[in-house]
């Protein structure tokens, strides 16, 4: 018996394709806009969890934008060398450090919160009230379910 085609995958109506190419879309229209700052769109995750919560170590920064160690760890020093971060000793554990924005980090807070703020509102241009809240509460049932899976996965034995 031959194996039965499998039939493609129609863009138009793929999950997985519509919101990659949303958020790439995204990422280009916050990229245009941050770049006047001297922010690049891969810090932005970063500040944006820092502008929540300043001094935290950098494994409570991965789990927050959902990035591993070694990216972050990148990141990082290159936030460093721009001056948006500086880390200081955990008083509570000496061998690790908390990451703190910087004055200059703190200045760019309302110039790049209206950003992100206009980035979406250009990506949610037409929805009503009600379809913006559903959109968004499907959002983060799809996230939910791809990382509760992942967490299923990772736990079984390989």
């Amino acid at each position: 018996m031959e194996p039965l085609a499998t039939p493609p995958i129609d863009r138009r109506t793929s999950l997985g394709y519509l919101i990659n190419h949303l958020a790439r879309l995204m990422e280009h229209a916050l990229r245009d806009r941050i770049a006047e700052y001297g922010v690049v769109s891969g810090q932005f995750a970063q500040l944006l969890a820092l502008y929540e919560q300043d001094g935290v170590p950098q494994h409570e920064l991965c789990e927050k934008v959902r990035i591993d160690q070694s990216t972050m760890a990148h990141t990082l020093k290159r936030m460093e060398r721009d001056g948006l971060i500086q880390r200081t000793a955990d008083p509570a554990d000496g061998r690790r450090a908390l990451i703190h924005l910087t004055e200059r980090a703190q200045r760019l807070r309302a110039a790049l919160v209206s950003v992100a703020h206009e980035v979406n509102d250009i990506a949610a241009a037409g929805f009503s009230g009600p379809r913006e809240e559903d959109f968004l509460r499907m959002a983060r049932q799809a996230i939910g379910n791809l990382e509760a899976d992942r967490a299923h996965l990772n736990g079984k034995e390989r």
